[in-house]
C-alpha cells in the first residue's frame, strides 16, 4: 500500500517538473525560410499577448495572439529589422505589447519603483524588528523582582526556546 502511494507521488513529481513548451504557433502560420521563422520565434517570444498579458504571443492561444504572429511573420518577409518591427508594434500597441519595455522616461516608474518598495519595505521591516527587540530586551531586563542576572538567565533561557 506504501508502495503504491510512492509510485504515485514519484509520478505525480516527474509530471510537475516535466518542462512542457505548448507554443501556440500553427502549422500554417510557419514560414518556409527557417532563418526567418527563427527571428519571427525570437520576436513573438518578446512580445505580450494582450489579451492573456502574462503570455508571450508565441504560447498564447488567442486570435489576437496569432494575428499579431502573422503580422510579425509577414514583417519579417518584408525585410524589416527587428528593431523596426518592435518599433512598429510600439507605435501602434504602446510599450506595454513588449515583454521587456526599454528604459525610457514613460517606462521609469515600471523599471524603478519596485526596486523603491523593496527599500521601503525593508526599513519598516528593520525599524518594526528593532523596536521588538527593545521591548523584549525592556521585559525581560526590567523586571521588578529579578536582579541582573537572573534576567539575564530568564533571557537567555526564552530565547534558545523560540
Amino acid at each position: 500500500m506504501l508502495k503504491r502511494y510512492i509510485v504515485l507521488l514519484l509520478a505525480i513529481l516527474l509530471i510537475q517538473i516535466t518542462p512542457i513548451n505548448s507554443y501556440s504557433v500553427e502549422p500554417d502560420e510557419i514560414l518556409k525560410n527557417e532563418k526567418h521563422e527563427l527571428r519571427a520565434r525570437s520576436i513573438s517570444k518578446n512580445v505580450r499577448c494582450m489579451i492573456c498579458q502574462n503570455q508571450s504571443i508565441d504560447e498564447s492561444n488567442a486570435e489576437l495572439a496569432k494575428d499579431l504572429r502573422i503580422l510579425i511573420r509577414n514583417k519579417v518577409e518584408e525585410g524589416l529589422s527587428d528593431k523596426e518591427i518592435y518599433n512598429f508594434l510600439t507605435e501602434r500597441y504602446g510599450d506595454f505589447i513588449l515583454l521587456k519595455p526599454a528604459l525610457k522616461i514613460n517606462t521609469f516608474a515600471l523599471w524603478f519603483l519596485p526596486i523603491l518598495f523593496l527599500i521601503i519595505g525593508t526599513f519598516f521591516i528593520v525599524r518594526h524588528n528593532k523596536k521588538s527587540k527593545i521591548s523584549y530586551l525592556k521585559t525581560y531586563f526590567f523586571l521588578p523582582n529579578f536582579n541582573l542576572i537572573n534576567s539575564v538567565l530568564y533571557f537567555i533561557k526564552n530565547i534558545t526556546k523560540e
